[in-house]
């Protein structure tokens, strides 16, 4: 009932490998998954060349659980984000992911809104973001992340809040780094609720990620 647009394996800091993260979200009811492994200049193409060869391998052998390739720049210069994008979909990747202002980590002031200017496709537990900044991912098609994970997710009553003022769309990920971080559909719902989501804002949602999912895969799935 549920895709998870944001995981991590061994190819940057997760403890999984590639075949590893399908299986575990597959049983934990996961339709879909997409790698999102961490890149900056000096990894985004040996990543992206490696989980697309896993995508391939595994996809071809797999009847109804499916992978999608994307990258999550983080912690870069944020003038760098709009090259780094452009390089990952010139090499291929389904989606890009860009580690936003989360407040556990410190990463570069002006992320936010270089990730949204550089129109990528989510933009990961973006903290504190700004009503500007939420009203231009709104203009500019980014979706802003509802997370699962951990210190993370201290921010998603703020995001839900700065979503519903500008009308920005919200996806849910894990940003699994381990086979505990895949929460399953039930309380991956019951985060939404917790975050102040309505019944009909989490349906909405869950339809966000399945409609990133297959516009990445290329056709409907599930």
């Amino acid at each position: 009932m549920i895709y998870d647009l944001h995981t991590h394996s061994t190819h940057s800091d997760g403890m999984l490998i590639p075949a590893e993260v399908a299986r575990t979200a597959q049983v934990k009811g996961y339709l879909g998954v997409a790698l999102t492994d961490h890149v900056d200049s000096s990894n985004i193409i040996n990543v992206i060349k490696s989980n697309i060869e896993f995508k391939e391998w595994f996809n071809k052998s797999s009847d109804s659980f499916k992978v999608i390739i994307g990258v999550e720049i983080t912690h870069v210069n944020p003038k760098d984000i709009l090259k780094l994008t452009n390089i990952a979909r010139d090499n291929g990747a389904d989606i890009v992911v860009v580690h936003g202002e989360t407040i556990s980590e410190p990463v570069y002031t002006g992320t936010n809104r270089a990730a949204i200017e550089a129109k990528v496709d989510i933009l990961a537990h973006p903290g504190l973001i700004s009503m500007e900044d939420a009203s231009l991912a709104s203009d500019n098609g980014v979706y802003l992340e509802i997370t699962t994970r951990k210190s993370h997710a201290y921010t998603n009553g703020h995001v839900v809040n700065m979503a519903r003022k500008t009308g920005a769309n919200l996806v849910i990920d894990n940003d699994a780094h381990e086979p505990g971080d895949f929460v399953g559909y039930e309380k991956a719902c019951k985060i939404m609720l917790g975050a102040g989501l309505t019944d009909d804002e989490i349906k909405k949602i869950i339809k966000n990620n399945k409609f990133i999912f297959e516009k990445a895969f290329g056709g409907k799935h599930g």
